[in-house]
């Protein structure tokens, strides 16, 4: 008889730590199709009754898995706000960061890459966040870029949601993996993109 182990003693956070590493390693190895709360449970050597102590399905598994991929990227995009770089650097810096980051994921962690893009379709209200939090910190670059007499503009936050509307393309997981797919490197188009959108914020843009 197998005993089964209890995380309940662990606190909140961790034994949700635990229970998503679990289904991570699973979909890793299986794919998201062939993952479910007994495959978690039993990854964890425990019962599928204490996995629904913290996620009430397969679902919420899945989605909090995205929501750490996609705090993971906002961090980095973090590391761009401040920093030693003009505010024109720091702009393409950022976009190109998360650009990598998808392409990383894409070619080297593929089922939970495939995971990621099915909910993004299909969440969007995850995708809202994320996109929000991603706007706020180009707005900070930006308003930094005003304040140092680099970039003019009389509305940075629409400045902001231009940037991340043109960077879509390079981020999305269905561009990137189209592009990776044909053998295409996206990393040209968006040098010029950005140098474009950059040329137009020096000389001044008025929303």
């Amino acid at each position: 008889m197998i005993k089964m182990k209890s995380i309940a003693s662990d606190n909140e956070s961790s034994a949700e730590e635990k229970i998503l590493d679990a289904a991570r390693a699973h979909v890793r190895r299986f794919g998201e199709a062939k993952t479910n709360i007994v495959d978690i449970a039993r990854e964890l050597g425990t019962s599928h009754t204490t996995i629904y102590r913290h996620f009430r399905s397969k679902a919420d598994v899945f989605d909090a898995l995205v929501a750490e991929a996609m705090n993971d990227e906002e961090v980095l995009a973090r590391t761009f706000v401040e920093g030693e770089q003009s505010a024109s650097e720091r702009l393409t810096g950022l976009v190109l960061a998360l650009h990598r980051r998808k392409l990383e994921r894409f070619e080297n962690d593929h089922e939970l890459y495939l995971l990621y893009r099915r909910v993004v379709d299909e969440r969007p209200e995850i995708v809202r966040n994320y996109a929000m939090a991603i706007t706020r910190l180009l707005e900070a670059i930006l308003e930094d870029g005003v304040q140092q007499k680099e970039f003019r503009l009389n509305k940075v936050q629409s400045a902001a949601e231009v940037v991340r509307d043109a960077a879509t393309v390079f981020v999305h997981p269905l561009h990137v993996e189209a592009a990776a797919k044909a053998g295409v490197s996206m990393e040209p188009s968006l040098h010029r993109v950005m140098a474009t959108l950059i040329s137009a914020f020096k000389a001044g843009v008025e929303f």
